[in-house]
């Protein structure tokens, strides 16, 4: 049996952006996991450990799910939830935030249900296999990243040795060109030599004949 199973699970609770959160997990640090968070909640006082029973009994019945309602109410926690109805009450909301939440007589009732052992199995059982799920949900999308980044490289490899062919290919006509620029060059050097001379003889030959 995995290790998740045998480890009680523990209801969470936290407010990011816009909703309150809850889930049921074996540990704090499996919370944070649940949430994404990528910074400890806890040491910041944004979340805490929560016995409220009716937040317990949701999360329980959906463990390593997320919960999620509208930041400051006090409705009930939903895998998804509607965005606050007020947004731009920022006022109202910080009062919400910080107005303590009573239900005297009926928590107290509610805090009396205890989750027996066989229901504690379960949760763990499902908190597991969300837990999974997660982590195969991650896989999957490593793999595609790392798709694509063979892909990506692969392109990029066939691009950069087209263009050093390109290169190559220039520069064998660059000196082809150079090679043939050198025997022209040799050429006139030699026929520039051989019209010296015969012009020499020639204009020799013109004085001697005017004598």
């Amino acid at each position: 049996m995995p290790r998740t199973l045998k480890r009680k699970l523990k209801t969470y609770q936290t407010s990011l952006g816009f909703y309150d959160q809850a889930v049921a997990a074996p540990s704090m640090k499996a919370a944070l996991d649940a949430w994404g968070a990528r910074s400890n909640l806890f040491h910041q006082g944004i979340a805490k450990e929560t016995d409220d029973p009716d937040i317990v009994a949701a999360t329980m019945a959906s463990p390593g799910v997320v919960l999620r309602r509208p930041v400051g109410s006090d409705g009930p926690f939903t895998e998804h939830a509607e965005l606050p109805t007020d947004l731009a009450g920022d006022e109202g909301k910080t009062k919400a935030r910080s107005r303590p939440k009573k239900r005297p007589a009926r928590r107290a009732a509610k805090k009396s249900r205890k989750i027996d052992d066989q229901d504690a199995r379960k949760a763990a059982a499902a908190f597991a296999r969300e837990e999974q799920r997660r982590d195969s949900a991650r896989r999957k999308e490593e793999a595609a990243r790392a798709r694509e980044r063979a892909r990506r490289d692969k392109a990029v490899a066939a691009a950069q040795a087209a263009l050093d062919k390109a290169k190559r290919d220039h520069q064998a006509r660059v000196d082809e060109i150079d090679a043939e620029r050198a025997g022209l060059d040799a050429r006139a050097g030699a026929e520039d030599t051989r019209w010296h001379k015969q012009r020499v003889k020639l204009e020799e030959a013109v004085r001697r004949a005017r004598g």
